[in-house]
């Protein structure tokens, strides 16, 4: 007799045949599909998760087939943002359930639409701004958040779950300065540790998805290189602004362009105020009249003398070749947001 995909998952004792029709009914969104993200979707999508929501504004680049696992060369060649990458790929190993791939940048415009028809999110980011962005979002909508993060060879990792126990800033106390803490891009990273945060990510999204008894209540600090794992208690702080106050400063901040540096690039992103009026054929058009236009269907390369930059359909727009966001909103503003 010939075994169901999920057997040896529905025979694990924390699952069952209930438990597994509990998963295949749920909701799932992931916000970053690079290392982390990529892998987590891979194994949640394994595992039978009904609907997995895949969220990264990024192409597949050379570099990433260090660590990101999911992905080719052949994806690199065809310049394929992640999140379709991985919408193609783990769908065509398993086609029973549903992925949508959303090729956006996260941001106070958008998060809210893109999480709140979810159960679980979960942390692919590799960015501390956005991750305290989604913080609020969870925080504000009591939507259960698996935060995870890597940097060298350590990593760390933490379920958020609004009204039970502390948040991510809670932990991880107020966000920085920029440039002053390690990053991918100043430190490194190495795939070990990116596989094994994510396969905790994993495993505690399918716990909460299954509301098991096992659901890590203490963040997990690790490192892959000099061998340790530390399990340890984070109180939540009456004075937080986000789970003590409820005070969402970053979600209701809202300003006509968000401009953000690329961890590894000499570019910068522009991201336009998201009203609903940006025609994107209409720009195209006028970008034809003022230099070389390379079209796909998921974003369109622009090129002339003085700029080079890929638009997407939503307006946001990666600007190379500069060295600061200045002159990355005078291109926009010069061949875009005319």
């Amino acid at each position: 007799m010939q075994v169901g995909r999920y057997h040896r998952q529905e025979i694990f004792y924390a699952i069952g045949k209930e438990g597994q029709q509990k998963l295949q009914q749920s909701r799932v969104c992931v916000i970053g599909i690079g290392a982390l993200g990529a892998s987590v979707a891979n194994m949640l999508a394994q595992a039978g998760v009904g609907y997995l929501r895949l969220i990264d504004r990024d192409i597949v680049e050379l570099t990433n087939l260090q660590r990101q696992a999911l992905f080719t060369e052949a994806d690199v060649e065809q310049q394929l943002p992640k999140a379709e990458a991985a919408r193609m790929h783990i769908s065509q190993m398993n086609s029973e359930i549903e992925i949508e791939a959303k090729i956006v940048d996260v941001n106070p415009y958008n998060i809210e639409k893109l999480i709140t028809d979810v159960d679980v999110v979960v942390d692919g980011l590799d960015n501390l701004e956005t991750r305290y962005l989604l913080n609020e979002a969870c925080d504000k909508h009591k939507i259960r958040y698996v935060y995870g993060g890597v940097v060298g060879s350590g990593g760390m990792c933490m379920n958020v779950l609004p009204g039970e126990g502390p948040c991510l800033e809670c932990l991880l106390g107020p966000l920085p300065e920029e440039g002053s803490y390690d990053t991918c891009d100043t430190v490194g990273v190495i795939s070990p540790i990116t596989n094994i945060v994510a396969s905790y990510e994993a495993a505690e999204t399918m716990k909460l998805l299954l509301d098991s008894e096992s659901v890590c209540r203490q963040a997990i600090s690790l490192d892959a290189w000099d061998s340790y794992t530390e399990f340890f208690d984070v109180d939540k702080d009456p004075e937080c602004p986000v789970c003590g106050k409820h005070q969402y400063t970053r979600l209701e901040h809202r300003q006509k362009n968000y401009t953000a540096s690329l961890c590894g690039h000499d570019a910068y992103q522009v991201t336009p105020e998201d009203d609903g009026a940006f025609d994107y054929d209409a720009v195209v058009e006028r970008l034809r009249q003022s230099g070389e236009v390379k079209q796909n269907k998921f974003f369109t390369i622009f090129k002339n003398e003085e700029a080079d930059f890929k638009l997407f359909p939503d307006g946001r727009a990666i600007i190379n070749k500069v060295a600061d966001g200045d002159t990355a909103r005078e291109i926009f503003a010069k061949y875009i947001d005319q």
